[in-house]
C-alpha cells in the first residue's frame, strides 16, 4: 500500500516529526523545498496543508512553514496553532499508572500483614503495568510513498528531473487531500443512547502538516511525505470544533492509496512523458505499476537493509574468529546479530540530500555499468509518451463494462462491500490509462464507481422516515447515515447462500446406522489410537444419521476435528463401500495431510472443481465428501459442490471453525450455515493444550472476549514495543525454539515482513553452518536459496512427481543443491527417504520461497509446539503473541 496510516497520540507524539529536520535560513519556497535544502543535513521543515487553515482565528497560508511551537499547540494540546486558543474540548486525560497503583494499594484492608500487603502491592503493580497505555488521539499520520521505480529514478536523475518528480509527488498528494476533504472528512454531533442520536456532518476542511523525507531507514532512496491530519475539524452545521470521524478515514485508506498511485502516474506522464507498466509481484500480491524502463535489478539494489546487516554481521564474526580462534557460540552469535542490527540502524544518522544522491549514483553506476544521470536522461528521452485522455474520451459502453468487471472482481474477494471497495477497484481498472488532469481521472473513476454501485445489491435497508432539512448534507443524504456506509452484495452470491441453506435443511442424503457409528467410536482402528471422547462420539452420531445433504462439524483449534473423522470413515465405508469417504482441503499440501491422517483420497478444492467442470471428476452416489478448513472455502465453490452432491445422491460435511480466518475469495458461507442451525454438531473439549488456563482463554478469545488478553499478558505471552524490537524478540524466541527441537511457527501479517524475516533467518543459518554460504539461486521476493535452506513451493505442478506424490502449493523442502542454470534439487522436509527432485529454473524463479516465516493464512490449520506472531496495532506498534 502506497499510503499507510498511523494514529498519533497527544502530548509528545509529534516529536518524531522534528528529530531530523534541518534549521532553515528564512528563505521559504515550498515548490523547491527538496532542492533548497540539498546541501543541508536533515529534512526540510514541514508545510501547512488543508482548506481548514482559512477557518482559524488568524488564518494560516497553505504552504507556509510549520514552526515547532505551532505543532506543539495543535498536536500537543489541540489548540489553535497561532493564537493557542482551544479548538473544541481539551484532550481527555488518563490517570497515570503510579496514581492507579497508589489508589488501589490504599484500598487494601488494614488487617493484612506486612508480607501480605507487600505481595498484594506487587500483584497490583504487575496488573497495572500490563495494561495498555491510554492516550488521546491528536492526529493521523498518512505516509505517502512513491512507487519504488519512481524513488529509484528520482535518486539518480539530475536536479531538474528530481524537482519535477518531487512536484508531481506533491501535486498527487494535494489531489488526495482534496478528495479527503470532499468525500471522507466528517465529524459527529449528538449523543448515543435510547433517546439520543448521532449525526455525521460535513466539515470545513482539514488542518494538516506535511514533512518530506528522502530515504528509508537503511538510507535507500524512498521519497515519501508524512501528512499529519489534526484530529480537529470545524463542523459546517454549527461552526464548532470537534474531532474527526476516524472510522471514515480508516475505511477509505485503501481507496485513497490507489487514487494517489493513479494521479501520480498522470502527473509524471505529463511532466516527464514517462510510460508506466504493470509488474507482477508474485503469489498473494497485487499488481504493481512502475515506470517502464527502470530495471528491477536497480530497484533491488536500493533495498539494502538485509544486505547491510549481513555485511556487518560477517565483519563482526570475522573479528571474533580472529580474536578467539574459533567460531562464536549460539549465544555469542545472537549478541553479534544484535550488535550488527544496532550498527546498521540508520535512524541515528542524518544525511544531506547531496550526500545521499552521491551515494545512490555510485551504487547505481555498478548496476547500470555507466553514468546513472546520463542513463536516466536517455531513458526518459527515448520513452514513447502515452496519450492523455479526457473524461469524455471513454464511451458509456466502456464505463459499463468496467463497472461489471469491478463488481465481479470485488465479489470474488468478499461477500459484502462498500463504496470505497468499489472505488479502489475502479482506480485499479483504470490504471492502464493516463489522464490529462486529476479532474478527468476523478470523473471517470466516479462514473465507474457509480455504475458499480447500481449493479450491486444494497443490503442496507432504505430509510423509512424522512430526515429534517437541517440534518441533510449538501449532497441531499441524511446525516444520520454515515456517508458511503451502504453495504452491498450481489444477487448471485445471495442466491448461492440461499441454496446452501436449503441444502443444509435437505434430509435426503445417505446415512449410516447409529449402531455402526457407536461401534466405530468405541473401537479404535489400532492399539495406539484412543477411543473417542463423549462429545466426539455425539458429534459423529448426529452427523451420520442426520440425512442432511450439507452438514457441519464445528470445533475450535485443538479439539481433534480430524481425529474425530477416523471413526465415521470406518462406519461409512462398512455400509457404502471402500472409497466412499473422500476429502477436499484449501491447498494441495493440506489435502495430502488430510488424506494421510484419514486414509482417504483427497484433493485441493480448486483442482477438484476444475476437473469436475471439464467432466473428469465426479462424486458417486452414497459418498461422503469432507471439506476440511471449511471457513477458507468460498461461497460459490461450496455452492457448486453442494449442487453436484445433491444431484448424484452424495453428502457433504463441512469441518472447521467459523471463528477462524475466512476465505480469501467471497466467503462466510460456513458461518452462515452454523448460525442458521441450532443443532450443529460441535466439539467442545480441547486436547491440544496442557494448561487448563490456556484452554479457557483460547476459547474465550475465539469468541471475541478481549478481556482474556490480560491473562496472556500476565503470563508473559504478549509483548509490545517498537517495530524493530518486536521483530527481534519474536525472531529470537522462534530461533531458540527451533534450536531446542520444537516445531515452531514465526507468523507475520504482511508478505513484506515475512520476506524480511526469511532473509534474516537464512543469514543466521548461514552463520551457524546450517546453510551453505554460496550465491545459490535468486527467488522472486528478493531472497536467495542455497544448500541447506528450507523452502516452500507455491504452485501445484503435477508434472514434477516424487514417489507417489508431486509438487504442491505449501509443500516444504530442504535444498540439497543449486545449479548454474537456476534449477534446484530438493528433498521433502520430513520424509524418511532421501530421494531428491529437481525443480526447473522457471519454477524456482516464480514459485519458490524461503520458508522460515509465514503469513496468518498460511499458518491456519498447522499443529505446532509454539508460535510467535507479530501483530500490528492501530497505533503503529507491534505485539508479539505466543
Amino acid at each position: 500500500m502506497t499510503i499507510s496510516i498511523r494514529v498519533m497520540t497527544a502530548g509528545q507524539g509529534y516529536r518524531y516529526l522534528l528529530n531530523s529536520m534541518v534549521v532553515g535560513d528564512g528563505d521559504r519556497d515550498a515548490a523547491t523545498a527538496l532542492t533548497r535544502y540539498y546541501e543541508q543535513t536533515g529534512i526540510p521543515p514541514g508545510r501547512w496543508h488543508g482548506s481548514g487553515l482559512a477557518r482559524l482565528e488568524q488564518p494560516v497560508e497553505a504552504g507556509s512553514e510549520v514552526s515547532e511551537e505551532q505543532l506543539w499547540r495543535l498536536l500537543g494540546h489541540g489548540h489553535d496553532p497561532v493564537t493557542d486558543t482551544p479548538l473544541g474540548r481539551p484532550f481527555r486525560t488518563f490517570v497515570p499508572e503510579g496514581e492507579r497503583v497508589q489508589a488501589r494499594v490504599e484500598q487494601l484492608p488494614d488487617s493484612l500483614t506486612v508480607d501480605e500487603r507487600a505481595a498484594e502491592a506487587a500483584r497490583i503493580e504487575a496488573e497495572e503495568a500490563a495494561k495498555p497505555v491510554a492516550a488521546p488521539v491528536a492526529g493521523f499520520d498518512l505516509t505517502f510513498s512513491v512507487p519504488k521505480s519512481v524513488s529509484t529514478l528520482w535518486a539518480i536523475s539530475d536536479a531538474g528531473t528530481q524537482a519535477l518528480i518531487a512536484e508531481a509527488h506533491h501535486a498527487a498528494m494535494a489531489d488526495v487531500i482534496e478528495l479527503i476533504e470532499r468525500d471522507v472528512a466528517m465529524t459527529r454531533v449528538g449523543a448515543a443512547g435510547p433517546r439520543g442520536a448521532v449525526a455525521q456532518v460535513e466539515v470545513r476542511g482539514l488542518l494538516a502538516t506535511a514533512y518530506d523525507h528522502y530515504d528509508s531507514r537503511s538510507s535507500d532512496p524512498q521519497l515519501h511525505t508524512h501528512l499529519v491530519i489534526a484530529n480537529r475539524v470545524q463542523a459546517v452545521r454549527d461552526g464548532k470544533w470537534r474531532t474527526l470521524d476516524s472510522r471514515a478515514l480508516h475505511n477509505a485508506v485503501t481507496g485513497l492509496s490507489e487514487h494517489y498511485n493513479a494521479v501520480l502516474s498522470d502527473h509524471l506522464a505529463r511532466a516527464l512523458e514517462a510510460r508506466w507498466e504493470a509488474r507482477e509481484r508474485g503469489p498473494g500480491r497485487s499488481t504493481a505499476w512502475e515506470i517502464a524502463g527502470v530495471p528491477q535489478e536497480l530497484m533491488d539494489e536500493f533495498s539494502s537493509r538485509t544486505r547491510d546487516i549481513e555485511e556487518a554481521k560477517t565483519r563482526l564474526v570475522d573479528e571474533y574468529v580472529a580474536r578467539h580462534g574459533r567460531q562464536p557460540s549460539s549465544k555469542v552469535l545472537w549478541q553479534i546479530r544484535q550488535q550488527a542490527t544496532l550498527e546498521t540502524r540508520p535512524e541515528k544518522e542524518h544525511h544531506s540530500l547531496a550526500d545521499l544522491t552521491a551515494s545512490w549514483r555510485e551504487r547505481a553506476e555498478a548496476t547500470l555499468e555507466g553514468d546513472p544521470v546520463a542513463w536516466a536522461r536517455e531513458m526518459l528521452a527515448g520513452a514513447e509518451s502515452e496519450p492523455l485522455l479526457r473524461a469524455d474520451d471513454l464511451p458509456a459502453e466502456t464505463i459499463s463494462e468496467l463497472a461489471e468487471i469491478v463488481v465481479a472482481t470485488v465479489a470474488d474477494r468478499r461477500s459484502t462491500w462498500r463504496r470505497w471497495n468499489l472505488h479502489a477497484e475502479a482506480v485499479r481498472q483504470s490504471m492502464p490509462w493516463r489522464f490529462a488532469s486529476a479532474e478527468d481521472r476523478d470523473a471517470v473513476v466516479g462514473m465507474i464507481t457509480d455504475a458499480a454501485e447500481q449493479s450491486s445489491l444494497a443490503l442496507t435497508p432504505p430509510e423509512l422516515a424522512s430526515t429534517p432539512e437541517r440534518f441533510l448534507r449538501s449532497d441531499g443524504s441524511s446525516a444520520f447515515r454515515p456517508r458511503h456506509a451502504t453495504v452491498y452484495s450481489s444477487t448471485d452470491l445471495l442466491a448461492a447462500e440461499d441454496r446452501l441453506l436449503a441444502a443444509s435443511r435437505n434430509r435426503e442424503a445417505p446415512t449410516v446406522t447409529l449402531l455402526a457409528l457407536e461401534q466405530a467410536a468405541r473401537t479404535p482402528a489400532s492399539p495406539r489410537e484412543p477411543v473417542l471422547s463423549i462429545d466426539q462420539e455425539q458429534a459423529i452420531s448426529q452427523i451420520g444419521v442426520s440425512g442432511r445433504v450439507l452438514d457441519v462439524l464445528v470445533g475450535p483449534a485443538g479439539s481433534g476435528k480430524t481425529s474425530t473423522m477416523k471413526a465415521p470413515r470406518r462406519a461409512w465405508e462398512a455400509e457404502h463401500g471402500a472409497g466412499s469417504m473422500v476429502g477436499l482441503a484449501p491447498s494441495a499440501a493440506a489435502a495430502a495431510v488430510l488424506g494421510e491422517d484419514l486414509g482417504i483420497q483427497t484433493e485441493n478444492t480448486a483442482k477438484w472443481l476444475f476437473e469436475h467442470r471439464r467432466g473428469a471428476w465426479d462424486l458417486q452416489p452414497g459418498q461422503l465428501l469432507i471439506v476440511d478448513e471449511a471457513s477458507l472455502a468460498g461461497t460459490l465453490a461450496l455452492d457448486q459442490l453442494t449442487a453436484h452432491a445433491t444431484a448424484v445422491g452424495a453428502k457433504i460435511l463441512l469441518v472447521g471453525d467459523p471463528h477462524q480466518l475466512s476465505a480469501v475469495d467471497a466467503g462466510g458461507a460456513f458461518g452462515l450455515i452454523v448460525r442458521d442451525r441450532p443443532d450443529v454438531a460441535r466439539l467442545a473439549e480441547l486436547h491440544r493444550f496442557r494448561h487448563a488456563w490456556e484452554k479457557r482463554t483460547t476459547l474465550a478469545l475465539r469468541i471475541g472476549d478481549a478481556d482474556v488478553i490480560d491473562e496472556y499478558i500476565s503470563r508473559d505471552r504478549v509483548h509490545d514495543g517498537d517495530y524493530d524490537d518486536i521483530l527481534e524478540e519474536a525472531y529470537q524466541a522462534w530461533r531458540a525454539d527451533q534450536r531446542a527441537g520444537k516445531a515452531s511457527l514465526l507468523i507475520a501479517e504482511t508478505i513484506d515482513t515475512v520476506s524480511a524475516l526469511n532473509a534474516r533467518a537464512r543469514l543466521d543459518r548461514i552463520a551457524t553452518g546450517e546453510v551453505v554460504d554460496e550465491p545459490g539461486v535468486s527467488l522472486h521476493d528478493g531472497n536467495h536459496a542455497s544448500r541447506g535452506d528450507l523452502v516452500v513451493t507455491r504452485h501445484n505442478e503435477r508434472q514434477l512427481a516424487l514417489g507417489r506424490g508431486w509438487v504442491k502449493n505449501g509443500d516444504r523442502w530442504i535444498v540439497t543443491g543449486t545449479r548454474e542454470d537456476g534449477s534446484v534439487t530438493v528433498r521433502r522436509e520430513k520424509s524418511r527417504w532421501r530421494t531428491s527432485l529437481t525443480l526447473p529454473a522457471s519454477y524456482v524463479a516464480d514459485e519458490l520461497e524461503v520458508a522460515y516465516a509465514v503469513t496468518a493464512h498460511r499458518a491456519q490449520g498447522s499443529t505446532v509446539d509454539t508460535a510467535h506472531a507479530i501483530v500490528h496495532s492501530n497505533h503503529g506498534g507491534l505485539r508479539d503473541s505466543r
